[in-house]
C-alpha cells in the first residue's frame, strides 16, 4: 500500500501526512513507514503528540532503568546516543534510504539541544526532537513540523484531538501505530466505533471517524514488512 494506493485520486500533488507521535515502539514503526511509504517530495509532515507529560515521564524513567530487547548489541558513540528510546528508534529505521548513514543522524539530533517548535521542557519531549531531525535526514525535501497538546484524558478524549487537528490541518493521510493482540486482529471486522470497555483499539476508533484516510500501522519486524489497515484494507501485508 504505497501513497498512490491509499490516495483516492492518486494523483502526486503535494500533500499534509500527519504521525501520532509517542516514545513507543508502535510510533516509531509508523514514522518509518510514512517516511517510506507515504511521503513524496515537497510534502508536508506533521508529527503530532497528545499526552500527558507526567504520564510519559514516568514510562521513559522505566525504559531507562529496563533497557530494551537486544539493545546491548547496538553501538553507543556517546552518552547522548545511549537513551533506550534513541536506540531503539535509530534501529528501526535503518533501512530508509537517506543521504547520510540514519545512525549519524540521530547522533546528530541526540546531540542537538536547540528548542523544536511546538515542545516544551527537556527530557520527556526529546524523543519529538529526535523524531523531528530523522525526518529531516531520511526526507530533506519535505516540512516537517511538529504540534503538541498537553492534556489528561482517556482515550476517546485524547482521539478526539487527533481527529480536531487533522481537520483544521486539512491533513490527507493520518499515520498511527497500532500494537496488535490475536484477538485484536480476529475481531477486527466487527470492530466498534466507542472507545468505551475494555480492548478497543484507538487506531480502529481513528480509522472508523477520521475524514481523511488513516492507516494504522504495525511493524512486522526489521525486514518483514508493515501490517495496515484502513477503512478499505483490513489487514493489509506490505513487504519492506
Amino acid at each position: 500500500m504505497t501513497r498512490d494506493h491509499i490516495m483516492a485520486d492518486g494523483k502526486h500533488s503535494t500533500k499534509k501526512i500527519m504521525v501520532v507521535a509517542d516514545p513507543t515502539r508502535e510510533s516509531a514503526s509508523a514514522l518509518q513507514y510514512a517516511l517510506s511509504h507515504a511521503v513524496a517530495e515537497n510534502d508536508t509532515l506533521i508529527l503530532l503528540h497528545v499526552g500527558n507529560p507526567n504520564a510519559w515521564r514516568n514510562l521513559l524513567g522505566a525504559l531507562i532503568k529496563k533497557p530494551l530487547p537486544n539493545s546491548s548489541t547496538s553501538t553507543s558513540t556517546s552518552p547522548s546516543d545511549s537513551s533506550p528510546f534513541s536506540t531503539f528508534f535509530r534501529k528501526s529505521l535503518t533501512n530508509i534510504t537517506s543521504p547520510q548513514p540514519m545512525s549519524a543522524a540521530f547522533h546528530a539530533a541526540t546531540e542537538d539541544s536547540g528548542d523544536v517548535k511546538g515542545c516544551t521542557g527537556k527530557g520527556y519531549m526529546d524523543f519529538l526532537g529526535t523524531m523531528k531531525q530523522a525526518c529531516e535526514v531520511a526526507q530533506p525535501k519535505i516540512k516537517v513540523c511538529t504540534v503538541t497538546v498537553e492534556m489528561d484524558g482517556n482515550a476517546k478524549e485524547k482521539a478526539t484531538v487527533i481527529l480536531a487537528k487533522s481537520a483544521s490541518f486539512g491533513i490527507d493521510i493520518l499515520v498511527i501505530g497500532q500494537r496488535r493482540s490475536l484477538s485484536n486482529v480476529i475481531l477486527r471486522p466487527k470492530r466498534s466505533v466507542s472507545l468505551r470497555g475494555l480492548g478497543l483499539d484507538m487506531a480502529d476508533y481513528l480509522i472508523d471517524n477520521s475524514k481523511c484516510t488513516c492507516v494504522a500501522v504495525q511493524k512486522k519486524g526489521q525486514t518483514a514488512g508493515y501490517l495496515l489497515n484502513t477503512k478499505t484494507h483490513t489487514n493489509f501485508w506490505l513487504l519492506a
